[in-house]
């Protein structure tokens, strides 16, 4: 899975950098899996340059594993490509039940009931990326056919991602979207008390603040210091200990910005790697925050290079449909996160936190300005969600 990851946390930085220089000063949030599963269903049925593109735009035209082979008369999808067999292993292996967290992602294709789809395009999607593609009427019953999409939706993120598409957001004339949902509910290892959470100001800026729920914990944690930009980074980890949430702080006189413009693939692995991030005594102050926050991704897609799959004189997605008028309508993507004090009352919490051996010293996490949080599966690196806390 390793050259997987590396794929997922190049693409989670290009299309965070995108959406937080889009939306400067607002809060960011979104799901690098989510979506890189959904447009690797869509690159499953592309050929040619649409294909080629896509690749690119994913980082998997770097990935020597990538078989580009295509389906052939035979029903087998092993023939798609080493790449797509190991994404649906890893959707499997994140989607298990019997974890500590909830986590659903939802991907869906929605095509127009006017075309025509490929059997084995469609029985490979469902089998590798669990997401079949759905035939709607779009043209006859645009209405219809966006409460039918919301309501999936909905009903796959524990009703937690209502009314994705709103009223007039689909046209009579789009002949396929793609639906990216993802919803995750997990505790911390650690919880932190309500007791201890207080009002505090946050700093949104030098002039301006806010006042918000600050939550407070003391534990030993994966924590570092970086001197360059100046920062703190901080790995808080879910029960189960099959994922967690990493925090980069600026502090001192360094600003976020300063972060974002350093941060690349190379850098978050050297700041988050096990030589910079060792076992400290923290006390850790982080604000309880909910974000859900929608995004219309096809500016942002064309302008990482990603142009042909929406023109509908250049898309070539002939492994998915015969019909070569079919090409991308609309990318929406929506997620939602909710930071709170829950955490499990796990009964080893007491006797662990015992063995400890206490430094003299506790270093301070203090998360009272804007930081930059990611959350990861910890066994293969995957980056599930990626986002800014500039205002909670």
């Amino acid at each position: 899975m390793g050259s997987l990851s590396t794929a997922n946390v190049e693409f989670c930085l290009d299309v965070f950098k995108e959406l937080s220089s889009n939306n400067v000063g607002d809060n960011v949030f979104f799901s690098p899996l989510s979506l890189l599963s959904a447009l690797s269903m869509l690159l499953l049925g592309a050929r040619g340059n649409s294909a080629d593109q896509i690749e690119k735009v994913l980082h998997y035209n770097h990935i020597a594993e990538f078989l580009k082979s295509e389906f052939r008369d035979s029903a087998e999808c092993s023939q798609a490509g080493r790449l797509h067999s190991e994404f649906g292993q890893l959707l499997s292996q994140i989607n298990q039940s019997g974890t500590n967290y909830t986590l659903s992602i939802a991907n869906r294709l929605y095509g127009t009931k006017a075309m025509e789809f490929h059997q084995q395009y469609l029985s490979c999607s469902e089998k590798l990326y669990q997401a079949g593609l759905q035939t709607v009427d779009f043209e006859q019953s645009t209405e219809e056919a966006r409460n039918t999409i919301n309501a999936w939706v909905e009903n796959k993120t524990n009703g937690k991602i209502k009314n994705l598409f709103g009223k007039g957001s689909i046209d009579p004339s789009s002949v396929m979207v793609l639906v990216s949902a993802i919803y995750f509910k997990g505790q911390w290892q650690n919880k932190f008390q309500e007791r201890e959470t207080v009002k505090t100001p946050f700093q949104l800026s030098e002039d301006k603040s806010v006042i918000v729920e600050m939550m407070y914990q003391t534990g030993t944690f994966n924590f570092a210091s970086i001197k360059n930009p100046l920062m703190q980074v901080l790995e808080l980890p879910y029960a189960g200990n099959k994922l967690s949430m990493i925090i980069l702080l600026p502090v001192g006189t360094a600003n976020l910005e300063q972060i974002e413009k350093e941060l690349n693939g190379r850098t978050f692995q050297e700041w988050t790697s096990s030589a910079n991030m060792m076992e400290r005594d923290v006390e850790v102050h982080i604000p309880r925050f909910k974000l859900e926050i929608k995004y219309e991704l096809n500016t942002l897609l064309k302008s990482l290079g990603m142009t042909d799959i929406f023109n509908q004189a250049k898309a070539d997605l002939s492994g998915m449909s015969p019909d070569r008028r079919l090409y991308l309508s609309k990318v929406i993507h929506k997620s939602y996160v909710d930071v709170n004090e829950e955490g499990t009352e796990a009964a080893a919490a007491s006797g662990e936190s015992i063995a400890v051996k206490r430094l003299p010293i506790r270093d301070q996490f203090v998360a009272n300005r804007p930081f930059l949080f990611f959350i990861k599966e910890v066994c293969t690196n995957m980056i599930l969600f990626g986002g800014k806390l500039a205002s909670p």
